[in-house]
C-alpha cells in the first residue's frame, strides 16, 4: 500500500468497529487507531536493517510480529487480517475483502494514559513501578531461549554513518563530528572485549528477547504490559541481556530520570544477576551508547518521512549528545 491508498482506507474504507480511525505514521508502519482495536500495516520499505518490499514479506512479518509479541502481551495481539478491496471497489480491513492487497496486525487498544513515556513526562513514575517492571522483565528473560547471537555490533553501530550527509545539512557539522568520534571510540572498545563477550555467551547471557525496550513500548499497569518487540530482524532481538535492559535505562536517562534508571537496573540485577564487576559495568555503558545510537538513527529516518520533522530532529540531536556522553565516560 501507499500513502494515497491509506488515505482512501481512512476516508471511505471499512474496518471492524470503526468509522473515523486516527492515523499514526512511523518510518516503517501506518497504525490505525479505532475505538477498541488497532490495525498496524507495514510500509513497502527496504532499509539496511529490514525488508518489507513485497506483499509476501509483509504478510510473513505480520505473522512474526503476532507470534513474538504474544510471548509478552498475548492479551493485545489478536490476529493478522487482510487489507484490500471489496467487490464494489471500496477499501476494507478484515471483512469481505475480495482483492487482498496487504495485511495488518490486529491488536486490542489500550488506554494510552498508562503508557510509560507519557507518565514519565508528567513525573508519575516511581521506584515501586520500576521494581515491578524489573521483576516482570527478568521473569520473561529467564524463560527466553538462549542463543549464540549479537554478532556484528561494529556494523550495527556504524550504520548511523549513513545519516551523516542528511544530519550535516539539518543539524550542522557538529553531528558529523559526533558520529565520527563515536565510531572511533566504539571500534576501539569492541576490538578489546571479544573474550568478555564470549564468556557472557557461555554463561547464557545472550537470549531471544524484546529488542526494542523503551518507555513508549511499555504500559505501566498493575501487571506491566510490554509490547511491539522487533520482528523484522532476528539479530536485533537475539542479544545480550545487558543490551536489552540498557535500552530502557538509556531511555530513562533521556528523560533526566537517572534515579529510575539506577533503581531499575539494581532491582533487575537482584531478580536475575546479569551484571557483575567493572567489565560488565563498562559493557552496560557501551550498550547504552549503542541504544542512543539506534534512537538517533530512527529519528533521522523519521525526519525524512514524517510531518513531525522538527520534533524528530530535536530527538535525534538529543540522542547523539547522549551517545557522546556515554562513550566519553567509557574506560
Amino acid at each position: 500500500m501507499n500513502n494515497r491508498e491509506i488515505q482512501k482506507l481512512i476516508k471511505s474504507g471499512s474496518m471492524p468497529g470503526c468509522i473515523n480511525p486516527d492515523l499514526i505514521e512511523t518510518h516503517i508502519s501506518w497504525v490505525l487507531l479505532c475505538d477498541e482495536l488497532v490495525f498496524k500495516i507495514k510500509k513497502p520499505v527496504h532499509y539496511s536493517f529490514l525488508d518489507f518490499s513485497t506483499r509476501e514479506k509483509r504478510e510473513y512479518y505480520c505473522n512474526r510480529e503476532l507470534e513474538l509479541n504474544r510471548r509478552l502481551a498475548p492479551e493485545i495481539y489478536l490476529e493478522v487480517v487482510p487489507v484490500g478491496r471489496r467487490e464494489n471497489g471500496h477499501w476494507s480491513v478484515k471483512s469481505n475483502v475480495h482483492e487482498i492487497l496487504d495485511f495488518a496486525v490486529c491488536m486490542k487498544k489500550i488506554n494510552p494514559d498508562s503508557r510509560m513515556d507519557l507518565l514519565l513526562s508528567k513525573d508519575l513514575v516511581g521506584r515501586r513501578q520500576m521494581e515491578t517492571l524489573a521483576k516482570s522483565l527478568a521473569s520473561f528473560h529467564k524463560r527466553s531461549d538462549i542463543v549464540a547471537g549479537d554478532y556484528g555490533l561494529q556494523e550495527k553501530f556504524a550504520d548511523l554513518a549513513q545519516e551523516k550527509d542528511f544530519l550535516a545539512e539539518v543539524l550542522g557539522t557538529w553531528s558529523v563530528d559526533c558520529i565520527e568520534r563515536a565510531l572511533e571510540k566504539s571500534n576501539n572498545y569492541l576490538n578489546h572485549i571479544n573474550d568478555h563477550l564470549e564468556l557472557r555467551r557461555k554463561k547464557g547471557m545472550f537470549r531471544d528477547v524484546h529488542g526494542d525496550l523503551h518507555a513508549r513500548n511499555i504500559f505501566l499497569k498493575k501487571d506491566p504490559v510490554i509490547f511491539d518487540c522487533i520482528e523484522f530482524n532476528d539479530d536485533y532481538r537475539r542479544i545480550d541481556l545487558l543490551n536489552e535492559v540498557a535500552f530502557l535505562c538509556m531511555d530513562l536517562d533521556s528523560f533526566q530520570r537517572q534515579d529510575l534508571s539506577k533503581w531499575f537496573i539494581r532491582a533487575y540485577n537482584e531478580f536475575f544477576p546479569i551484571m557483575n564487576g567493572k567489565r560488565d559495568m563498562n559493557l552496560f555503558l557501551f550498550y547504552k551508547a549503542f541504544r542512543a545510537n539506534v534512537r538517533a538513527k530512527v529519528n533521522s529516518l523519521r525526519a525524512k518521512s514524517e510531518d513531525g520533522r522538527k520534533q524528530a530532529l530535536k530527538e535525534c540531536g538529543r540522542y547523539l549528545r547522549l551517545m557522546d556522553s556515554y562513550l566519553a565516560a567509557l574506560k
